[in-house]
């Protein structure tokens, strides 16, 4: 899956799209300049069971070790995928 992401500065989103129609999307907004909150996820039912919301997680974490940031996962699902791979939480 094609994981493309968006942001404004102040807030952005990790989405997958397919023919122009959002299948997935994360949002977050930032805090700061080091930091980024994930406040949503939502798969539609078209990628339900394929791991497409983890696989959002896991481009937030890449973004995050990228730019040396942290993330605050607000959103349930997002948390709970933080739970489930230990190897995410460095940027927590």
């Amino acid at each position: 899956m094609d994981i493309k992401q968006h942001d404004n500065g102040s807030k952005g989103a990790f989405y997958i799209e397919n023919e122009g129609t959002k299948l997935a999307e994360m949002t977050y907004v930032w805090a700061g300049t080091d930091r980024i909150i994930i406040d949503h996820t939502e798969v539609s039912a078209a990628l339900a069971g394929k791991g497409a919301g983890k696989q959002l997680v896991a481009r937030a974490v890449d973004f995050a070790r990228e730019k040396g940031i942290k993330i605050v996962p607000l959103c349930p699902f997002a948390k709970s995928v933080f739970e489930k791979v230990v190897a995410f939480r460095d940027v927590l």
